[in-house]
């Protein structure tokens, strides 16, 4: 063997050797499979590894991934860390002493995969991957209607029903359409119906920004329809949430099958009403519409007819006519039957004011006429007094003058009366009520009296003795007010009021009296009561020296001692205490202080 060849095979086994301590090193690295972090908050990538057998010269190096090329953002030999210059990330990429891997401030672009690589010396290389995932919630969606008028049903292509987009979202947030609350699949083919024509925007901020167009034939049964649309986008931990816009109706065009005449007044009419019929058909727009009575055209406003201030002569047959020149085959007309209710006007036997004496009769009758079953009734004030049309006042009083109505009413149409009234005069002798007893507080002052006396034609008032009088009418009477001096002969005789007129007179003396009265009476009530308290004071103080004597806590002396036992005292009420234990007494009596120190 020469020594090249010498030399060849000890370079060979070099080369085993340092391949075999290669292969009998090993370095493991993990790191979590996924990370995910809201836009703007902080990610941490955790990085942990095994170097077997150990090396000083162990470094730690963290990648990115873009287009299949990695670049290195980071790196840690012997505990020191540091990021790379002109990365996406620097600036805002730290590694920690334990191999973490921190990015602040994170935005969509940050989206990549991570690798930790760790390389051990002769131990060799191991590396990790991680997906960092970037989530940011997107805008409410905005839905719009198209800039076009409305859409006519039966076309051969689909029309532009709205647009739905929603703005700034990570990742792709997803757009869904709903009619009547329910969703609609998700259709591409523009042959149709409905189909949606979706798009996706990646803005420079690196956000998503999502549109769809809905497109559809709609039918007569869309008129009422309403659509809206949801974004639905992905949250960290697999969390799917959603966000609705706002709703919108669509404009159709539809031809016309049938016309419905109304009429919009909710009650019975009545003359003087104002009336409002409305012709309308089931199509879109409303076609011109004309209006006739009885066969003879009358003018109406945009399918509305509006009678003012009806008589019952506007009663009768209203008909509306239409044409739709998209279905000129569709009969569009209604009728309505209009029936304006009446009452005449009451008719009163007799007429006049009635003029009667004290106790005669007096007798109306009341009659009218109406569209319907109607009730006429007599009424003075509040009060009924006939429902048949008659009314009969027997001997009559001065309380029954005044004025009398009769009133016609239709029940079945509210506010459908009329009604005309009468006047009643009773003449007579005036006829005074009871008066009322005048007081003063003592004899020579002012007292106020008053007498009041029906009578026809009014009567005329003296007062006796006279004094400062005034005169009104209160309703069917006549009120005399007089103010004079209580003098002895008034508050012994008392003041006349008399009352005449052409029929007759009356008189009524009123008494005058003090009003003292009341009081001595009262004041002698409190002396009974005053009297009273104090016997029964009286007889609690006699009680409690009692009670005090039986206890031995009277402080008599023996002279006082035999008085109470004989009675012997100088008041006007006698107390007598009595005990059998008469020997007690006695030795209590005679029984000496006691001399003993």
């Amino acid at each position: 063997m020469d020594g090249i060849t010498l030399g060849r095979a000890s370079l060979l086994c070099t080369l085993l050797l340092w391949a075999f301590q290669v292969c009998s090193g090993a370095v493991t690295v993990k790191v979590a499979p996924k990370v995910e972090v809201l836009k703007g908050e902080t990610a941490k990538l955790p990085c942990t590894y095994t170097v077997s057998p150990q090396s000083s010269s162990t470094v730690i190096e963290w990648y990115i991934e873009e287009q299949g090329k990695r670049q290195r953002v980071a790196f840690s030999q012997g505990g020191q860390g540091k990021a790379d210059d002109g990365t996406p990330l620097t600036g805002r990429v730290t590694i920690g002493a334990d191999a973490t891997l921190t990015i602040s401030a994170v935005q969509p672009s940050d989206e990549l995969v991570y690798y930790c690589q760790v390389t051990g010396g002769p131990s060799g290389v191991g590396d990790g991957a991680t997906m960092l995932k970037v989530f940011f919630a997107p805008e409410k969606p905005e839905l719009t209607k198209p800039r076009s008028q409305a859409i006519s049903v039966g076309g051969t292509t689909s029309s532009e029903i709205g647009t739905c987009v929603t703005m700034n979202g990570h990742p792709q947030p997803r757009i869904i359409w709903y009619k009547d609350d329910q969703p609609l699949a998700e259709v591409k083919d523009k042959n149709e119906s409905p189909h949606m024509v979706p798009s996706m925007v990646k803005e420079a901020s690196g956000l998503f920004t999502a549109k769809s167009i809905l497109y559809m034939q709609p039918t007569k049964a869309d008129k009422d329809s309403v659509f809206h649309c949801i974004v639905e986008y992905s949250m960290p931990g697999d969390e799917i949430k959603q966000k609705m816009s706002d709703t919108i109706t669509i404009e159709l065009n539809y031809p016309s099958e049938k016309a419905t005449f109304s009429l919009l007044n909710t009650v019975p009419v009545k003359e003087g009403d104002v009336v409002n019929m409305k012709c309308e058909t089931d199509g879109n727009p409303q076609p011109e519409f004309d209006f006739s009575k009885d066969g003879k055209d009358i003018a109406g406003q945009e399918g509305l007819l509006m009678l003012k201030s009806v008589k019952r002569t506007d009663s009768g047959l209203y008909k509306c006519t239409a044409i739709d020149f998209d279905n000129l085959d569709a009969d569009l007309t209604g009728t309505i039957t209009l029936n304006v209710n009446y009452i005449d006007p009451v008719s009163v036997t007799p007429a006049q004011p009635q003029v009667v004496m004290l106790g005669d009769n007096v007798e109306w009758q009341c009659k009218t006429k109406a569209s319907t079953s109607h009730t006429v009734q007599w009424k003075k004030g509040s009060e009924v007094l006939s429902q048949d049309g008659t009314l009969s006042l027997k001997g009559v009083s001065y309380d029954q003058a005044g004025e009398y109505m009769c009133v016609g009413a239709v029940p079945s149409v509210p506010g459908l009366t009329a009604e005309a009234s009468v006047n009643l005069t009773v003449k007579g002798k005036p006829m005074i009520e009871a008066p009322a007893i005048g007081e003063v507080g003592k004899e020579g002052d002012m007292v106020t009296l008053k007498c009041s006396a029906h009578g026809s034609p009014a009567p005329q008032f003296t007062w006796k003795p006279s004094g400062k009088e005034s005169v009104s009418v209160e309703g069917n009477k006549a009120v005399s007010t007089v103010t004079l001096q209580a003098t002895a002969e008034v508050m012994k005789n008392g003041v006349t009021c008399e009352v005449s007129n052409e029929h007759g007179a009356d008189s009524k003396t009123i008494l005058v009296s003090l009003k003292r009265a009341d009081k001595q009476q009262g004041g002698s009530s409190g002396v009974v009561i005053a009297v009273v308290v104090c016997v029964l004071l009286l007889l609690l103080l006699v009680a409690l020296i009692y009670f005090l004597n039986k206890k031995s806590k009277l402080p008599c002396g023996k002279k006082d001692k035999k008085e109470v036992a004989s009675g012997e005292v100088n008041n006007d009420i006698v107390v007598e205490m009595k005990t059998d234990k008469a020997n007690e007494e006695a030795g209590l009596l005679n029984k000496r202080p006691s001399t003993e120190q």
